[in-house]
């Protein structure tokens, strides 16, 4: 089968051949379909001290079934989050992790949807939403962003305000429904939103909090890091909560289920629509990740094998 790697810090990545993996017990293994891009992967090429496997969301049909792995078996379509290579025609997923493809929907609905939707919708819980208030997400126009939105409008909220790195992307992120969109580099927007949904982290997190209004409540959930001044939360009563669904995943997976169950019922209604910016094919991985470096994507980046 054909994989991808690189061979030391920063890349290049290549297609290499390698044997189809054997799944350990409670493992399915899939021959990919879709293979969703996400910028922690792209960093761990940039950030890893050494090389990693490069996995992620994964969508495809099960060959084969380890020991003890009993909920699917071969010619199911599932996705999930693998640990290994993800990035190969065949790939090793925990069963614990896997969840089914509805009919009707392709392994690229699901890469699109599944894992991304569940941050944005976790990420929304978090905060706690009301109908009526004011939202405000960053990235709205990445992977989980464009959810993000989506989501929130349907939450109730009466306004939102996507932040994006370039103008190009208004116009999508209002088609999401977004009733503002600022660019980063503007100063004083989105001002007295009650919560926020904040995907970028680092220097940006500043403006997220002044946006907030007393009362405010800030969900992060990025892995840029950044630091925010424990006076800047004081003077208006705002709060910040850390999000991480990989958490929910491990300690609450009837939760985790439940909110995977509705993200799929939201898009068989047309009322969740998630957008996919590029498909490319697997030896073209470097440039997938080069679109999300350069933050051009509007929507999900997918590699299809």
């Amino acid at each position: 089968m054909r994989r991808i790697r690189y061979d030391h810090p920063g890349g290049p990545l290549f297609l290499e051949d390698a044997p189809v993996p054997e799944p350990a017990p409670g493992e399915l293994l899939v021959r990919c379909e879709a293979v969703g891009v996400t910028l922690p992967v792209v960093r761990k090429v940039t950030e890893a001290a050494e090389p990693v496997a490069l996995g992620g969301e994964i969508a495809g049909e099960v060959v084969a079934v380890g020991e003890g792995a009993d909920r699917f078996r071969p010619g199911d379509r599932v996705t999930g989050l693998c640990f290994g290579h993800g990035y190969a025609d065949y790939a090793p997923l925990l069963e614990h992790m896997a969840s089914p493809v509805p009919d009707g929907a392709s392994a690229v609905d699901a890469v699109a949807l599944v894992r991304s939707g569940l941050v944005a919708y976790g990420a929304l819980e978090a905060a706690r939403p009301a109908a009526g208030e004011a939202a405000l997400i960053t990235a709205a126009a990445s992977g989980v962003g464009h959810l993000a939105v989506q989501l929130a409008r349907l939450r109730g909220a009466s306004r939102v305000v996507g932040t994006v790195s370039d103008p190009g992307k208004a116009d999508f992120v209002r088609s999401l429904g977004a009733d503002e969109v600022v660019l980063y580099s503007d100063t004083g927007w989105g001002e007295g939103v009650d919560y926020a949904l904040d995907a970028v982290g680092a220097d940006l997190l500043g403006p997220v909090v002044a946006a907030l209004a007393p009362g405010g409540r800030l969900v992060a959930y990025s892995s840029g890091g950044g630091t925010i001044q424990a006076y800047d939360l004081l003077a208006g009563a705002k709060s910040v909560t850390g999000f991480q669904i990989a958490r929910i995943s491990r300690e609450q997976p009837g939760l985790y289920e439940e909110w995977r169950k509705e993200l799929w019922a939201l898009f068989a209604q047309g009322s969740l629509r998630p957008a996919v910016h590029a498909q490319y094919p697997l030896a073209q991985a470097g440039k997938a990740h080069h679109a999300i470096t350069i933050r051009a994507n509007l929507g999900k980046v997918v590699l299809v094998p």
